[in-house]
């Protein structure tokens, strides 16, 4: 199999060191090119046209974000972003992700065995991003109606899990849906410090309402809770009105929080709730899926076409657990529609 070849664009000399240091040693990447700045980069992307690009979030003369922008909407290939976990570095790295960023790291610091950590992650992260699809941003998709006017009542919760590539696909899917959608549970893999700014921008161009989830809350129609990242898990409590509980555990299928662990709590409304698996990485949320689909709930999985990284939905359509394969931009109306026909089955 052929290495990865591998673009480096970063304005610090060390940094640019570290990365090809970390990527050279891993005998499945190449690194083909090193630039300190977009221009020098646009022109090594069209001499060396290489697989993969890392790029750093501010830069000289053009930041990351304005290069990513143009790199999608001329060239869309993989990205993978080199961020900070400061506040600054959170909300650039999730407007980098809705433009059609496939991934981030975190940029290397700390004792020696945090940047060998650091080392793996990045060298998987590329070497995942030479897989996926590159696409240019989210999609613009029709507004869908009042679920009020829809034609019936709509079931009493939808849980929705995601990681590579979800959150162009949530900045798609959640701005169509109308203001009295059943409450919305979702985990998307990203750090403790990402999900809040994740879910103001999320808020930002919604017509529900978008929080990051806490410990306790009640949830609501018309609002999407977003699992904090970090150390808890997320589960439903208590009825599709009942609370939030966001728990200290091991992490489950390499994460925490889990889609698996928020599935599995919502399986217990059966034909009340509507599942949906979205592109990512891995095979986290498939069990739970499966235990929703075995109680009556409706289930849906992104196609793979549609996928950033076809994984978590292939796990679950593997597993059993996906009752019906939907395309991102007709996501919004097939989760509708499922509510609906949820509560005409579960109240015959």
């Amino acid at each position: 199999m052929k290495p990865v070849r591998t673009l480096i664009v970063d304005d610090s000399a060390s940094m640019r060191a570290t990365l090809k240091r970390m990527l050279s040693a891993d005998p499945e990447i190449e690194v083909v090119g090193m630039a300190p700045e977009p221009f020098a980069a646009r022109d090594m992307i069209k001499a060396l046209n290489p697989d993969v690009l890392t790029l750093d979030v501010e830069m000289p003369g053009m930041d990351g974000l304005s290069f990513l922008e143009r790199i999608m909407r001329l060239r869309p290939m993989p990205v993978v972003m080199c961020s900070t976990l400061t506040a600054r570095g959170a909300e650039v790295t999730i407007e980098a992700l809705r433009l059609g960023a496939v991934d981030y790291v975190t940029k290397p610091s700390g004792t020696p065995e945090d940047i060998e950590r650091d080392a793996t992650l990045l060298c998987e992260k590329v070497k995942s991003a030479a897989r996926s699809v590159a696409r240019a941003g989210p999609q613009r998709l029709p507004a869908q109606p009042s679920v009020g006017t829809g034609g019936g009542a709509a079931a009493q919760l939808i849980a929705i899990g995601s990681s590579t590539g979800g959150v162009e696909a949530l900045f798609s899917l959640l701005p169509s849906l109308p203001e009295d959608s059943p409450p919305i549970l979702i985990v998307q893999h990203m750090p403790a410090s990402f999900t809040r700014s994740f879910a103001q921008r999320l808020n930002a161009e919604c017509r529900v309402n978008v929080v990051e989830a806490t410990d306790g809350a009640q949830v609501t129609p018309g609002t999407v809770y977003i699992a904090p990242g970090g150390e808890r898990h997320m589960e439903l409590s208590g009825g599709a009105n009942g609370r939030i509980k966001l728990l200290a555990g091991d992490p489950v299928t390499g994460h925490r929080p889990s889609v698996d662990v928020l599935f599995r709590s919502v399986a217990k409304l059966g034909a009340g709730a509507v599942g949906v698996i979205l592109t990512g990485m891995g095979s986290d949320g498939a069990h739970g899926l499966l235990a929703m689909r075995q109680a009556g709930a409706r289930t849906l999985g992104q196609t793979k076409e549609t996928c950033v990284v076809w994984g978590m939905p292939r796990a679950a359509k593997e597993a059993g657990a996906v009752e019906k394969e939907v395309g991102l931009s007709a996501m919004p109306e097939a989760i509708l529609k499922a509510c609906r026909e949820t509560v005409k089955v579960g109240s015959a």
